[in-house]
C-alpha cells in the first residue's frame, strides 16, 4: 500500500503517546441462557485495554471466541455482563469511532472502488465533495490510485482487501479493528499486505491511533504487534498478555523472534502450564503458577480427521520423532490454526508429547505410524476408548442396548448443556468421524441413529 502522494495524517495523529486507554472492556462476559435457566459461557469475565500508539494482536485456537470479543469491543454485539468504555465512559447505545476490516472483503459488487470507499461516509451524511476528497486521499494511500472506477469483480484478492482497508480508514477511526484480514489471501499477497500495512502505520500515513488484529497466525502476530494477548478456550479467557519490544521491521530469523514464536506455541499447546517469556525466566519463577482451570466434564474434541492424525505421525517419524512446532509449521506451510488441532488430537490420544514448544512422538504413536490400515484402526479404537469420554459414553450406551442402537439426539441433549448449539453439532460431527473410523458404530443420517458395529 505505497503512499504515492502527500497526506496530513502524520501531523494530525499522536500515534505514539502513552495515555489512557482509548477503548476498555471491564469484566465483559458472554453467555447463552439455556431453557432450564442454566447458561453456556463463551467468554469468561475479561478485562482488556486498547492503548494509543499500539498494535494489539489477539491469538487463540479456532472457535475460542476471538471474533466474539472483537464484536463486543466494537459495539456490534452486547456483552452478557460487564461494560465497554470509550475514553473512560460507558458506551451505552452509542458506537465507538472504530473501523473494521473483515476476512471476507464484504464489498458491494455493484459499486466501484471509489463508491465502496465512500459508502460509510455517505451513510453518515457527509456531503459529496468532502466524501469524494477523503475517499480519494485514502484510495491513494493504500495504493489503489488508478482503480477508482473498477468494480470488485475486476480486482484480485489483495486489491479487494485494500479496498476493505480504505473503506475502514476513510471514517478516520481512532481504532482500526481487523478480523483475520489476511487469511483469505495467498501467502505472498498476505505477506505483501502485512508489510504495507506496517509501513503505513509506522510512518503515520493512516488516520488511526491503535490497531486491534484478530489472527490465528502466530508469526503474523509477532511480525506486527506491540502487544500480544493469547486466549484459552472453553470458555475464552486471557491466558497470557505481553509486550513485544522488537524494533520494526522484524527479522523472522532473529533469535528473539523465534523465541517469542516458540513461546506462543507453548502457551497454545499447553494452556494449563505456566510458561516463562524468553529472557524472563527468573521473573516467571518468582511468580506463583497460574491455577489450572477445572477440567470440563466433556473434553472439546479438536475438529480433525483420523487421516490427518496418521499423516502427522508419519511426518514426525521421518524427522526422527521430535521437531520444533514453529519449524514444523513453517516446513509444512501450515498456520497454527491448521496444525495445532492435529497436534492436540495426537496428544489427547497419547500419540505425541509436547515439551517446551517441541513435539515428540510416543512409542504408541510410532506403532500407529508403522501399522497398516487395520492395525491403525485397532490402535485408534483403543486410544479413543481410553481417552475420549464422549466416545466412551457412546460405545457404552450402544453396548447396553439390546438392539445396539441409539438416537444421536440423546447425545446432543447431553452436550448442549456444556457447549453452544454450533459447537455441539461440531463435536458430534467429529465424534461420528472418529467413531466410524474406530469401528465403534455406524451412523444413519436419514434416521439419525447410531448402531453398534463389530470391529
Amino acid at each position: 500500500m505505497p503512499n504515492t502522494g502527500n497526506n496530513s495524517f502524520a501531523a494530525e495523529l499522536p500515534a505514539g503517546e502513552n495515555g489512557e486507554p482509548i477503548l476498555e472492556g471491564r469484566g465483559i462476559e458472554k453467555f447463552y441462557v439455556q431453557p432450564d435457566g442454566g447458561h453456556i459461557e463463551v467468554i469468561s469475565p475479561t478485562n482488556i485495554k486498547i492503548n494509543p500508539g499500539k498494535i494489539l494482536a489477539l491469538l487463540g485456537p479456532s472457535g475460542c471466541g476471538k471474533s466474539t470479543l472483537l464484536r463486543i469491543l466494537t459495539g456490534l454485539s452486547r456483552p452478557s455482563a460487564g461494560e465497554v468504555l470509550w475514553h473512560g465512559r460507558a458506551l451505552g447505545g452509542e458506537r465507538p469511532n472504530v473501523g473494521i476490516v473483515f476476512q471476507s472483503f464484504a464489498l458491494f459488487p455493484w459499486l466501484t472502488v471509489q463508491q465502496n470507499v465512500e459508502a460509510p461516509l455517505e451513510a453518515r451524511g457527509v456531503p459529496p465533495p468532502e466524501r469524494h476528497e477523503r475517499a480519494s486521499r485514502i484510495v491513494d494511500a493504500v495504493g489503489l490510485d488508478g482503480f477508482e472506477t473498477a468494480y470488485p469483480k475486476e480486482l484480485s484478492g489483495g486489491m479487494k482487501q485494500r479496498v476493505g482497508f480504505a473503506r475502514a480508514l476513510v471514517i478516520e477511526p481512532e481504532v482500526l479493528f481487523m478480523d483475520e484480514p489476511f487469511s483469505a489471501l495467498d501467502v505472498l499477497t498476505a505477506e505483501t499486505l502485512r508489510g504495507e500495512l506496517l509501513e503505513l502505520w509506522t510512518d503515520r500515513k493512516i488516520p488511526t491511533r491503535a490497531i486491534f488484529i484478530v489472527t490465528h497466525n502466530i508469526e503474523e502476530a509477532v511480525v506486527l504487534a506491540d502487544r500480544v494477548i493469547v486466549l484459552a478456550s472453553n470458555p475464552a479467557q486471557i491466558r497470557e498478555d505481553f509486550e513485544i519490544t522488537l524494533p520494526h521491521p522484524r527479522s523472522r530469523k532473529s533469535e528473539r523472534f523465534e523465541a517469542l514464536t516458540d513461546h506462543i506455541y507453548r502457551v497454545l499447546t499447553q494452556p494449563n502450564l505456566p510458561h516463562a517469556l524468553p529472557g524472563e525466566a527468573n521473573a516467571a519463577a518468582a511468580a506463583p503458577p497460574a491455577a489450572a482451570p477445572a477440567a470440563p466434564r466433556y473434553l472439546m474434541l479438536p475438529h480433525v480427521r483420523a487421516g490427518g492424525i496418521a499423516g502427522l505421525l508419519e511426518i514426525l517419524v521421518d524427522r526422527g520423532g521430535r521437531e520444533d512446532l514453529h519449524r514444523l509449521a513453517h516446513q509444512l506451510t501450515l498456520e497454527a490454526n491448521d496444525l495445532l488441532p492435529i497436534v492436540d488430537s495426537c496428544v489427547l490420544l497419547g500419540f505425541l508429547r509436547v515439551e517446551q514448544g517441541d513435539v515428540e512422538i510416543t512409542d504408541l504413536g510410532r506403532e500407529v505410524a508403522a501399522s497398516d490400515i487395520q492395525q491403525r484402526k485397532q490402535l485408534f479404537r483403543a486410544a479413543v476408548l481410553q481417552h475420549v469420554p464422549l466416545l466412551q459414553q457412546m460405545s457404552s450406551a450402544l453396548q447396553a442396548k439390546a438392539d445396539g442402537t441409539m438416537p444421536l439426539e440423546f447425545f446432543h441433549d447431553l452436550l448442549d448443556e456444556h457447549f453452544s448449539e454450533d459447537e455441539t453439532r461440531r463435536q458430534l460431527d467429529t465424534a461420528i468421524q472418529w467413531g466410524r473410523y474406530a469401528e465403534l458404530f455406524d451412523y444413519d443420517s436419514v434416521t439419525g441413529r447410531l448402531a453398534r458395529a463389530e470391529p
